[in-house]
């Protein structure tokens, strides 16, 4: 069971990651769209959705560790499913971050 909850995060983790990834990509083939904000937006409700994805995941696999009694398997600590979410979670953070106030392309 243990190993099986570990394995359903790694899903979770990687849904998460597979809805940045759909959102970066949004946000760099279409970044000459006008108006200017509307893929920044699209990108953003991606960048949210994995948010969503990441703090959900964390809770599901402590919830069900904290139910789990582990007998020959070495379980994965909650501190460190916690670990993992909150740092996808500000990571998530700082790329919507980027995505509206970084300023890329060559220099004025």
């Amino acid at each position: 069971m243990v190993l099986a909850n570990e394995r359903t995060l790694a899903s979770w983790l990687r849904t998460g990651f597979a809805a940045i990834g759909i959102g970066l990509a949004f946000n760099a083939l279409f970044e000459r769209m006008e108006p200017a904000w509307l893929p920044k937006a699209i990108a953003t409700a991606f960048l949210l959705i994995a948010l969503v994805i990441f703090r959900s995941s964390e809770r599901r696999a402590c919830a069900v560790l904290d139910r789990l009694a582990t007998h020959s398997v070495r379980a994965i600590r909650p501190s460190r499913v916690r670990l993992i979410s909150w740092a996808s979670l500000a990571a998530t953070v700082a790329l919507i971050g980027a995505i509206w106030f970084a300023r890329f392309g060559p220099p004025a």
